[in-house]
């Protein structure tokens, strides 16, 4: 496999990620501010552990991160390409 080849796949998988409207909806939350997954389910209208089953997923393909400060975890992108990506298709 050429590293072309693994770079197709890699895109395909984060593409995959970000094929869900509300995994989309958090990473564009997040190429502007960090959140908590209180934060995200005001603005979401969905519930805790619906938010948390998308995060595990953006989280396991390397496209967020969470960093624990005392209770609670607040989640910012991990991988900075996401903002170009995001510009690119959700910004006029």
């Amino acid at each position: 496999m050429t590293d072309f080849d693994e770079k197709l796949i890699e895109a395909s998988e984060i593409f995959k990620a970000l094929s869900h409207p509300a995994r989309l909806c958090i990473v564009n939350k997040l190429t502007r501010v960090n959140l908590n997954v209180t934060q995200m389910q005001e603005c979401l209208a969905m519930s805790q552990s619906n938010i948390s089953q998308h995060l595990s997923i953006l989280k396991n393909k390397g496209i967020i991160k969470g960093t624990r400060v005392g209770s609670e975890v607040i989640y910012s992108l991990s991988d900075e390409r996401m903002r170009s990506l995001v510009a690119v298709f959700l910004k006029p």
